[in-house]
């Protein structure tokens, strides 16, 4: 049972909360962060003068610059030799909607829907230009999974084919509530594994079949990220040539047409026996990208360890300093992202300035990465090419989203339960005088959403530090407030507004920072759960 209460640090907090001061420390050994230097690199990385910080965008090269300047302002010691930069080579690939001629058939009809509001699409394979003339084969999840017994392809050759899928996997059941870790989502629930699957199977394209509740947001999500510029690390493809979504509706009187009901298909896709279904559906026409070549940079400074062996291994702290950037039209065209991730972005230089004051033995480093939004292609691009060897690696702490509510009873730590991580956010929730916020199924797959992810995916014991749920203040209309952040998520209203109490943002921070200390003085490096797949990762390193 997690028991309420109100604590030393907590009411230290509360007193502090947004004099501008340095947040008091309860203990020697609990290292503080400063609310004003987070609160002034927050308004200024989310203001309009950053742009929206777009990948690939004038905003983005100003943000890389201004971190850079603040790095080494800081004491941070740069992190690929003599420089705080590391080149990331990405290639962006913008559909050309009123040049491209997309079309889709079934029966004797044939279906105009509108680009954008019907469905989205784009090249997977960053080509300029490509035709389509191909079947239609609804594959349920798309999923094979050999420890769950599942394979939604049964031996289909995908190739020239349009593979229609379902976002999301395969629910629990009364006799298989575990099946696919229960109400938890697993890789293959996530958007990004169906087009990877896709590309496997040689198929010419996917489409996803959208709903709020399986994708888990709604579609002007799906709208402002599919008509936007999509991003590849370079020579990488990730998906085959045509990837999208179509909404349920659009999907619904497509396939009707065809004489296939979907819910009837949504039914069968639920059990393991399913077998694909050739449509009387087809897609055809061309698709026209603008294609470019940009440099984009992670951002990465030092802080040496004391401890003459210790100091050759690393921590790590990281952040993704992107978001959605400028767009054209009227109005509002910029996508400020001041919780996406201006909050984490910010939160990671006022805990630097600590960190440069305070080392360990360990070296700790602080990242800041790009193009999180474009599919975590920042991170995956470390990991390739580590400014650091990832056997040396002991953990990489992330942080995204962070809280903008106020101060809470308790942190989230979904994910660390994975290794021994847990075990050290454990023993600093003790020290802080924090309870852990209560484990809950992870239903929209955040595990594999943010830049840890792609540590774990290289065998290094990683999560992101999440905010707690138990708010000091007004508990119940804080956690609406909290609950309602998911109607400005990825639109233009994400903006910083000065009367947030940033509190519990101090609180995240400081957590994180000295879990990150706890870890780099700890005498061992964190390991694996048993028996966790990323584990055996670590043990090829």
């Amino acid at each position: 049972m997690f028991r309420i209460r109100i604590t030393a640090l907590t009411l230290a907090l509360l007193a502090f909360a947004g004099s501008g001061n340095v947040v008091a420390q309860t203990s020697p050994a609990v290292l503080p962060v400063a609310e004003n230097a987070l609160r002034a690199h927050l308004s200024l990385l989310a203001s309009d003068l950053f742009e929206g910080r777009g990948t690939g965008q004038r905003g983005g090269d100003l943000t890389v610059a201004y971190l850079e300047a603040q790095a080494m302002a800081t004491g941070l010691q740069p992190a690929n030799g003599k420089s705080y930069r590391q080149p990331v080579s990405i290639t962006g690939v913008r559909t050309l909607a009123m040049q491209s001629k997309l079309q889709t058939y079934a029966g004797n009809q044939t279906f105009a829907w509108k680009y954008g509001d019907d469905w989205v699409w784009w090249s997977g394979n960053q080509q300029a230009r490509q035709s389509f003339d191909a079947p239609v084969v609804f594959v349920g999840y798309g999923i094979q999974a050999p420890e769950e017994n599942w394979d939604d392809l049964k031996g289909l050759d995908c190739h020239g084919k349009i593979l229609l899928m379902l976002v999301n996997e395969p629910q629990p059941t009364l006799t298989e509530p575990q099946r696919f870790d229960g109400a938890s989502l697993t890789y293959y629930g996530r958007w990004s594994y169906k087009f990877e699957q896709a590309k496997r199977c040689g198929a010419a394209g996917a489409l996803l079949i959208h709903t709020d509740q399986s994708a888990g947001y709604g579609w002007s999500v799906v709208r402002n990220g599919g008509t936007n510029e999509h991003f590849r690390l370079s020579g990488k493809e990730a998906g085959p040539a045509l990837q999208g979504w179509i909404t349920d509706a659009a999907a619904r009187q497509w396939l009707s047409a065809g004489g296939q009901q979907l819910d009837t298909l949504r039914e069968a896709a639920e059990k393991a026996d399913f077998q694909p279904v050739l449509l009387n559906a087809r897609l055809s026409g061309e698709l026209h990208s603008q294609v470019r070549q940009i440099e984009q940079f992670n951002v990465a400074g030092l802080v040496p360890g004391t401890d003459p062996v210790l100091r050759d291994e690393l921590v790590i702290y990281s952040a993704h300093w992107d978001h959605l950037g400028k767009t054209e039209g009227t109005g509002d065209v910029i996508y400020n992202g001041a919780i996406d991730n201006a909050s984490g972005t910010a939160a990671l230089l006022a805990m630097a300035k600590t960190a440069v004051q305070h080392p360990a033995k360990r070296t700790q480093m602080f990242l800041w990465v790009a193009a999180e939004e474009q599919g975590l292609l920042g991170s995956a691009a470390y990991v390739e090419k580590p400014l650091w060897p990832l056997a040396k690696t002991a953990a990489a702490l992330n942080l995204d989203a962070m809280n903008f509510v106020g101060i809470t009873r308790d942190m989230g730590v979904q994910g660390s339960e994975r290794s021994s991580l847990a075990q050290h956010a454990a023993h600093m929730a003790n020290r802080m005088q924090l309870q852990l916020a209560a484990p809950r199924a992870d239903t929209g797959g955040g595990y594999f959403r943010s830049d840890h992810f792609s540590f774990a995916k290289a065998g290094v014991p990683a999560f992101s530090i999440g905010s707690g749920r138990d708010y000091v203040h007004n508990s119940v209309a804080s956690l609406e407030k909290a609950r309602a952040y998911g109607k400005r998520y990825h639109q233009v209203t994400d903006e910083y507004d000065p009367a947030w109490d940033l509190s519990g943002m101090v609180q995240q921070a400081m957590f994180t920072l000295n879990l990150g200390q706890d870890i780099a003085n700890a005498a061992a490096m964190p390991v694996w759960r048993a028996g966790d797949p990323f584990g055996a990762i670590r043990k090829n390193k």
